[in-house]
């Protein structure tokens, strides 16, 4: 008889004062007793609704069993038949949006906790099991990848296993892409992305650092190598702005920078680490986003007093419940329905303060969200010492460039069909270089889309 308890087990968390002063996991993973009992409210569908909501297609059910008869290593492995990356997925992947939105538990109370479940069988085969790997024979293909982000090592991962001699190209020093620089430690630590590289390492994927394609290599050069297919998942490492004034003075930073000098160059260890990162007493981030919440909640644990400014309401805001809750527990500050309209400098052109305006909602946009109006009159000036901007990010421009005949979107998006096929022969795409700015699991369902198209093409 399944456990039909209407909540799903609470997660195990750090305390949010403790925690907003240190850098360690906030989730503290379940145990294995809490595993069993959430397994035991899967009431293993047979049509499965919940493998509909999982881009990469997890056979959920099958590994929630495994879990229910405590075979642990043996969820592990039925999750690996889908997904490389299943310690990452079970912490940053919005299942709350995707398979578990789909779960008929949810009908009727909490869905099940599949996230955590996948985090609980991952992390028990790297501490406690072991990670497989198995490959077919070497097959006479050669493949690059560029990218090291989750499309990146999901393709190479892929193509690595049905016998192809796969390197994959990373710009920066350390590989792992966004997974590296851009998700904070205590969100996902780094000793566990560098578990899931090594495994994908072990498959046979060579990985190239300090490789800026664009610059050190082409794509056609690539080609002209060897390689029978090219996959570009550079990601979208361009930060937007706001084109507001004040951008260009000292204590502005994008996201990216930020996250990267705190995540990717431990700046939080400072001087262990010699990377510093200057934060004041009181800091602004612009966004609503994950990764708005991702600074705030970093700035924060670097002892500022920390503000987020979105334009929109709570409702509207695209971050994850989970995370605007775990911001609110460790007492980062909301001005919701706000609008920075400049950022203002001292006479040594550091930042001092930021002008606002309030903000309220009118009809909605194209997307369906009501849009942002001013209100006349409103406006008001909030002093700070940095300001983080997290309003997004685009693809770099780079590899369009540096290959003409790549088609390309308006907006900077490398366009391809519905299978990762671009429209330059035996060049593949996608995650963020095709679409944006998006998740690290539909980031990991493109990568798998264009392995599968490149092993048809070359059959």
């Amino acid at each position: 008889m399944p456990n039909m308890s209407l909540r799903k087990n609470a997660m195990p968390e750090q305390d949010p004062v403790v925690r907003a002063g240190n850098f360690k996991e906030v989730a503290l993973g379940y145990t294995r007793e809490i595993a069993m009992e959430e397994a035991d409210r899967c009431l293993n569908c047979k049509n499965a609704p919940c493998v509909t909501g999982c881009p990469v297609n997890v056979p959920i059910p099958n590994f929630i069993a495994k879990i229910k008869e405590g075979d642990f290593q043996g969820a592990y492995e039925v999750i690996r038949t889908q997904n490389g990356l299943p310690a990452i997925c079970g912490r940053v992947c919005p299942q709350e949006t995707q398979c578990e939105s789909k779960c008929v538990r949810g009908i009727k109370g909490d869905p099940v906790g599949i996230g955590r479940l996948e985090r609980f069988a991952a992390d028990y085969a790297m501490n406690e099991g072991k990670v497989s790997v198995e490959t077919k024979p070497a097959c006479g293909k050669k493949a690059a990848v560029v990218g090291s982000g989750p499309a990146g090592l999901t393709c190479a991962a892929d193509l690595a296993r049905a016998g192809w001699d796969v390197t994959l190209y990373e710009a920066l020093h350390t590989p792992g892409g966004v997974l590296m620089y851009g998700i904070p430690e205590f969100r996902l630590p780094k000793a566990l992305v560098q578990k899931e590289i090594d495994a994908i390492r072990d498959l046979g994927v060579k990985i190239v650092t300090n490789a800026v394609v664009g610059r050190a290599m082409t794509v056609d050069e690539l080609l002209e190598e060897g390689n029978d297919a090219v996959f570009i998942g550079s990601g979208a490492g361009l930060p937007n702005f706001q084109k507001i004034p004040g951008e260009s003075l000292c204590g502005v930073y994008s996201a990216n920078e930020f996250l990267t000098r705190i995540n990717l160059m431990r700046a939080y260890t400072f001087p262990e680490h010699d990377t510093p990162v200057k934060v004041g007493s009181r800091v602004a981030v612009i966004g609503g986003g994950n990764v708005a919440m991702d600074a705030a909640r970093c700035a924060k644990r670097l002892g500022a007093d920390v503000t987020i400014v979105y334009r929109r309401g709570e409702e509207e805001m695209p971050a994850r419940n989970e995370e605007i809750h775990h911001a609110k527990e460790e007492g980062i500050n909301f001005r919701l329905l706000t609008n920075p309209t400049a950022i203002l400098g001292d006479e040594n052109g550091f930042v001092r303060a930021m002008t606002c305006v309030e903000m309220e909602l009118g009809e909605p946009d194209a997307k369906g969200r009501r849009r942002p109006v001013a209100k006349p009159g409103s406006e008001f000036e909030l002093p700070v010492e940095t300001v983080i901007v997290a309003i997004g990010n685009s693809p770099n421009p780079l590899i369009k460039k540096t290959t003409p005949d790549l088609p390309t979107e308006k907006w900077g998006g490398i366009t391809v069909d519905e299978n990762g096929r671009t429209g330059k022969a035996r060049v593949y795409a996608g995650g963020d270089a095709v679409t944006g700015a998006a998740t690290v699991i539909l980031a990991m369902g493109a990568g798998k889309k264009a392995a599968k198209a490149i092993l048809e093409d070359n059959q």
